[in-house]
């Protein structure tokens, strides 16, 4: 078990979530962070707000399954720039010999895996019908290696009250797959107008 500098109610709270479907129910009950200023805070900063984004809410989970013993593994899902999309930031975990995904997001798409996918690439993919904007476009294009967070020896990104954006920085630089040929990407259906509706399904409303 690691412990680093959390505080009697973190370690509580830890212990409670002692397994990734209550680290997600956790997740899913904080309200997600609309903020979008570039600005990435640590898992004790996310507890005290109560929200989170997705690259917030993987930060949190990883902690919570280092804090079990596991490896705080994360994984970045790069999308398109033409059309643009946003990137997505999952927690990696296995059970079974199978890879699972905690996953942070406001839509009712791209959220918890359970662990039934043999690899890496089998998770990812498992989220690329549901990578979609609202132009019917499918959007996934690249992933990351799994990233070990514990390799991060200067930077505090579990307590610190400092802006964590050089981990956003440090993700972009692991190297990233592609998951499509360039003759794939021209032969892809865009999303059906009822796939675009059930995206549209939203947990909380930006004020």
């Amino acid at each position: 078990m690691v412990k680093f500098d959390y505080t009697k109610e973190e370690v509580k709270l830890f212990r409670k979530l002692n397994s990734p479907q209550k680290i997600q129910d956790y997740l899913n009950s904080m309200k997600f962070n609309f903020r979008g200023d570039g600005v990435f805070s640590s898992p004790r900063v996310v507890i005290k707000s109560k929200k989170a984004d997705c690259l917030e809410g993987a930060l949190l989970a990883a902690a919570i399954l280092e804090f079990h013993g596991h490896k705080p593994i994360i994984v970045d899902l790069r999308s398109s720039r033409k059309p643009f999309d946003y990137d997505h930031v999952v927690t990696v975990f296995k059970k079974f010999d199978c890879f699972g995904a905690i996953s942070k997001t406001n839509h009712g798409v791209l959220r918890y895996r359970e662990p039934v996918y043999k690899t890496a690439r089998e998770l990812v993919m498992s989220f690329f019908h549901e990578y979609f904007l609202d132009n019917r476009q499918k959007t996934l294009r690249e992933y990351s290696e799994p990233f070990n967070l514990s390799s991060i020896k200067h930077i505090n990104w579990r307590t610190t009250d400092a802006d964590l954006w050089e981990i956003h920085e440090i993700l972009d630089k692991v190297r990233h797959y592609p998951v499509l040929s360039k003759q794939q990407i021209k032969n892809l259906r865009k999303a059906d107008k009822v796939e675009i509706l059930a995206g549209q399904i939203v947990e909380y409303r930006k004020k």
